[in-house]
């Protein structure tokens, strides 16, 4: 053997011989195998997601093929509103530019609408409108309306997983009233695993008077109420949204007497997690410009956001809150009210005068907080 390999060799077994020994008891090698395999109890990291919601009665977004089952030669091109494919489509671009906005350009992960026609136009939203990069999925009733307008929801599916859909019809309080729109109810899985049901729903009109078309609304109301009601008692942890317009103001019957959805308490601990809340209710009372409609001059709240109970306790998993909701004010929607002075809605139409607007409705939204 050389003199060099001599030397490196003897050198390596010197190096051994000085070099420290590391001794790491069994328990505590046990230990850490427990710290980098599983958090510790109550530090378990959850992500958060902004889900947000929101509420549009669209006015009157109907395709211009005529339903021969339905009422609508008014949106035909050959009617009096000389409704036609230029004016549909720009309808369809101008829907899709709120839904975009009211979303911060992030699109909500719900959307219910009011007045759609049918599975064309939804189709026609979701897929060829600015809407279609989006990627919404859509349910929607198929009404005895005799207009042929639907209640309608557009969700996320990655962050809210289809699991079912049902339409409820609503009897009829008289033998010649007209029929009513169904109220929509879907089920969808979040992020989380917790189921969310979500109502949507276009009550009848004030048609004829306010007070004549009354017992109407209370019979939708009694249906929707008794729905719920059954999830309240058979979910383990029950989650209902409810939008949509409900042609009433929060103090009327519909939603004081039938629904019961008060104003939430500003002490939560005096929540109540299986009863209803109206989101939008105290904003409404205290300030007479808050609104989603105007009627001669006066805004009013007909577009609602009711929830239970669960959904604005600061601990749940999906979670709002009062200041967290509201109604959509940009300044695109608004036009000046030349009739009482300040501003209204910029509509489609104003009486039989096509405006190329978006609709006679603001939009209403709210924003959750999402732990999954």
């Amino acid at each position: 053997m050389s003199l060099h390999k001599w030397r490196y060799k003897e050198g390596m077994r010197s190096k051994r011989r000085h070099a420290p020994l590391l001794f790491i008891p069994l328990s505590a090698l046990m230990l850490l195998a427990f710290l980098t395999s599983a958090p510790l109890h109550g530090q378990e990291k959850k992500d958060t997601l902004t889900f947000r919601i929101m509420g549009y009665n669209v006015e009157n977004l109907f395709d211009c093929r005529h339903d021969t089952l339905k009422n609508d030669r008014e949106f035909l091109p050959d009617a009096v509103r000389r409704w036609n494919y230029t004016k549909y489509k720009k309808k369809l671009n101008a829907i899709a530019r709120v839904i975009i906005a009211a979303g911060k350009w992030t699109p909500p992960a719900l959307v219910a609408l009011c007045e759609v026609e049918n599975d064309s136009v939804l189709r026609d939203l979701t897929r060829y409108s600015v809407l279609r990069e989006a990627g919404y999925r859509y349910v929607i009733t198929h009404s005895p309306d005799e207009r042929g307008i639907n209640v309608a929801l557009l969700y996320q599916r990655g962050i809210f997983k289809l699991l079912s859909n049902r339409s409820y019809p609503v009897m009829k309080p008289r033998r010649n009233s007209r029929p009513t729109r169904d109220i929509l109810h879907v089920s969808g899985q979040l992020l989380n695993s917790d189921t969310l049901d979500v109502f949507v729903v276009h009550f009848p009109s004030r048609s004829g008077g306010a007070k004549a078309s009354e017992p109407y609304r209370l019979a939708a109301a009694q249906r929707l109420k008794d729905t719920t009601d059954s999830l309240l008692r058979i979910r383990t942890r029950p989650q209902i949204i409810i939008m949509g317009d409900f042609n009433d103001y929060p103090d009327n019957k519909s939603i004081q007497k039938i629904l019961k959805a008060g104003i939430p308490p500003t002490e939560t601990d005096s929540l109540d997690s299986r009863m209803l809340y109206h989101l939008l209710a105290r904003k409404g009372i205290d300030n007479k410009h808050f609104g989603s409609y105007k009627y001669q001059g006066e805004w009013g709240l007909l577009d609602h956001i009711i929830l239970s109970g669960s959904l604005l306790m600061p601990g749940s998993p999906l979670y709002t809150a009062e200041e967290k909701a509201g109604v959509f004010r940009a300044p695109f929607l608004l036009t000046e009210d030349r009739k009482y002075g300040d501003e209204q809605p910029f509509r489609t139409y104003y009486g039989m005068k096509y405006q190329g607007g978006y609709s006679d409705h603001l939009p209403v939204w709210a924003e959750f907080r999402l732990l999954y």
